[in-house]
């Protein structure tokens, strides 16, 4: 938490699940580490074209310090992404560095990696976002961005539907009757969502987690103490299903990619409310130049028990992480630490609007959405998803596409979330 507290007028994050480049499978010439004077990083951002300043100023940081060493950086597209990295974990070779994002997936596969400790202490006070990356007081990727989950707006749609477009709903009451003023009169729907991927029931739940649970129910979530049958964590599931039921969401949720396809139907003014992201997609930069930066805004999650606070939820979101089966770990750390170089950060944040790991990078001139995200990050909160195993992950998404299309209960599915929760 002493991370968290550093925020006030200073910084920000990213986490793009969208992939570019050929997938190059593991044991080939390209994809293969073993040569101390050659590094292989696999990641799914080193094709995109906004991050290529940021590259440029990482291998420029290590080559000055590492002139004779070769750094190969192969592109993996997404959805494979974990898939090729399992299958290069059971073979036991494969790239020195990799990119992750916070959360359960790292947490599963630390055995894969190097601890980085004592190579990142020097790096502890500027960068932000470490717990995502830690697994029992380990550090085991050091974080390039920060990811959350804000609630942004369309300021014009709320005027057109008559509503106060400074003042938005603070209790899920008004939240929803609003969503009707807008849907009479602007013929929006009031909530872009995309869940063919299941993601948007992640997005949901720790957005909407703070508006739900007491504080005590939150922080005993993110510790582990997980009571799946507890009213109030049922709440959660209930206001995802109603919200489908009662037609808050675009038509053909479960068949809408969340990447990009939901984030158009926000940034075409067809929806007006989205839960997005503060990293380098489907975040205030992108809906700037959709709507004009004074037509985003951004609210807190609108209360649903009144004994809840809500908060931004947020985590490291995208970081790098050492292979144990390097032959150097010493240049792949150093490598790790170029990727996290303050100028590195700053050129992610100038070109893709990456809300970046950096507490020392002036993020003030970026608009009114940007300034309301950074000045909620000092009382922010981990989010509830990234607690979870990618095991009970992949099962929500599934039960999330069911809990709308009516197929489960809530009851059933949190009984399998428990089961897997537990199991994990």
């Amino acid at each position: 938490m002493k991370q968290r507290a550093l925020f006030s007028a200073v910084l920000i994050g990213g986490l793009a699940l969208t992939g570019c480049g050929s997938a190059s499978e593991p044991g080939s010439s390209s994809s293969t580490g073993g040569s101390t004077d050659k590094l292989v990083v696999w990641d799914w951002k080193s094709g995109e074209e906004n991050a290529a300043g940021y590259f440029e100023q990482a291998k420029a940081d290590f080559a000055e310090k590492h002139p004779d060493v070769t750094v190969e950086f192969v592109a993996q597209p997404f959805d494979q992404y974990y898939t090729l990295l399992g299958t290069a974990i059971q073979a036991g070779e494969g790239p020195d560095v990799v990119m992750f994002n916070g959360g359960g997936q790292i947490r599963d596969r630390v055995d894969a990696l190097l601890v980085l400790d004592d190579y990142v202490a020097d790096d502890r006070e500027r960068l932000a976002g470490w717990e995502a990356f830690s697994k029992d007081g380990e550090v085991f990727a050091a974080p390039l961005t920060l990811q959350g989950h804000p609630i942004y707006y369309n300021k014009a749609l709320y005027e057109e539907a008559g509503l106060d477009p400074d003042n938005p709903p603070s209790t899920w009451e008004d939240f929803v009757a609003g969503c009707e003023s807008i849907k009479t009169k602007t013929g929006a729907a009031c909530i872009g969502l995309g869940n063919k991927e299941g993601y948007g029931i992640e997005f949901f739940l720790s957005a909407m987690g703070s508006a739900v649970l007491t504080p005590e129910e939150y922080d005993a979530w993110i510790a582990g103490d997980r009571d799946w049958s507890a009213p109030h964590v049922k709440q959660i599931f209930e206001l995802w299903q109603t919200a489908g039921d009662t037609g808050l969401n675009n038509e053909g949720a479960n068949s809408t990619a969340m990447f990009n396809d939901s984030f158009a139907i926000f940034q075409a003014g067809e929806a007006a409310n989205i839960i997005g992201l503060m990293s380098d997609i489907g975040h205030w930069k992108d809906f700037n130049e959709f709507l004009e930066p004074d037509n985003v805004g951004v609210m807190p999650a609108p209360v649903v028990n009144q004994e809840a606070t809500p908060s931004l939820p947020y985590d490291g979101g995208i970081g790098y992480a050492v292979m144990n089966w390097t032959p150097n770990p010493d240049l792949a750390a150093d490598l790790v630490r170029s990727l996290t170089s303050s100028e590195a950060l700053e050129a992610f944040y100038a070109d893709a609007g990456a809300i970046v790991s950096d507490t020392t990078i002036d993020v003030s001139g970026a608009g009114p959405a940007v300034s309301t995200i950074v000045g909620e990050l000092q009382n922010g909160k981990q989010a509830l998803h990234v607690a979870l195993s990618s095991q009970t992950l992949d099962l929500m998404h599934r039960l999330s596409q069911q809990l709308l299309s009516g197929s489960v209960t809530v009851d059933e599915a949190v009984e399998q979330l428990a089961a897997s929760d537990e199991a994990g």
